[in-house]
């Protein structure tokens, strides 16, 4: 009973990890191919959004950069127009734009949690809006919309890593031990900093946010990581071919390899979180 459970657990756990590494992938590929709204087409937004109010800033085109990646023109969450408004402390705005967008056919119209006030986010015709209400003020960001293939594309993405996942966690477990500690151990320490913080920026934008460029602005972490594995994996095997009773040895390797790296692995992670997606540092 207990073999069983420690091969599903493992199962699952392949699925989890190549999983994410297949979202990723799936919303780069679906998230190939936006246009980013014109300046006349952002203004005129803006006017038909909130009549009578006068941005302090007429119109600022952003490209994308997200987690020390920039993103290429037509990536979803590249090009965008941002308008800053002086709202004041009466949310004005907020119930200006929430009634006009609701007359001028913008769909899935949602509230979006604010520093004073509540924003909205909508879409239509290919654009989103987002009013948000921070410390820096006001803003309304005009965006293109996620195209049709994204969310088939990040499913698809999703489903195949994950029953790839499965399948290898799978027959790794039906081989003799200490085989699945190894491999599953190397895995998931290499694959654990880029999971855990795919999984972080998730949240509610998956649709709205890029999540792969998690990995590339990792590569610098992860690399070496990969390659200090791939040394214990070569070192590791032949010990286990070799050695009349590897077992033990083997264990005691692999455990105290990742237990000394784990840590360090993700407060580097850490470390690269904080500093590569602070808010002010997300848009320059």
């Amino acid at each position: 009973m207990g073999h069983r459970l420690r091969r599903v657990a493992m199962v699952l756990l392949g699925a989890v990890l190549l999983g994410t590494v297949g979202l990723s992938l799936g919303t780069w590929y679906g998230g190939r191919g936006v246009t980013p709204p014109s300046d006349d087409q952002a203004q005129g937004v803006a006017a038909q959004l909130l009549p009578g109010a006068v941005p302090g800033d007429s119109g600022q085109v952003v490209h994308g950069y997200r987690w020390g990646v920039s993103l290429a023109a037509d990536d979803l969450g590249s090009g965008r127009t941002l308008f800053q408004y002086d709202d004041g402390d009466d949310c004005g705005l907020s119930e200006q734009l929430r009634r006009n967008a609701g007359t001028q056919g913008w769909q899935g119209l949602r509230r979006v949690p604010g520093y004073l006030c509540d924003g909205w986010r909508a879409e239509r015709d290919g654009l989103t809006f987002t009013l948000d209400y921070s410390a820096s003020g006001t803003e309304l960001t005009i965006a293109p919309a996620a195209p049709g293939k994204f969310l088939p594309s990040t499913v698809a993405g999703t489903l195949v890593g994950a029953a790839a996942g499965a399948a290898l966690f799978g027959w790794v477990a039906r081989r003799r031990r200490p085989v699945p500690l190894l491999v599953c151990t190397l895995v998931t320490v290499g694959l654990l900093p880029g999971v855990a913080l795919t999984w972080t920026v998730l949240g509610p934008g998956i649709v709205t946010e890029p999540v792969w460029p998690v990995w590339p602005a990792l590569a610098p972490l992860l690399v070496p990581l990969w390659l200090v594995l791939l040394l214990v994996g070569v070192c590791a095997f032949p010990k286990r071919e070799t050695r009349t009773d590897p077992s033990s040895r083997v264990t005691v390797v692999v455990v105290s390899v990742a237990c000394a790296l784990a840590p360090v692995v993700m407060a580097a992670a850490l470390l690269f979180m904080f500093v590569l997606a602070q808010p002010d540092q997300g848009w320059p």
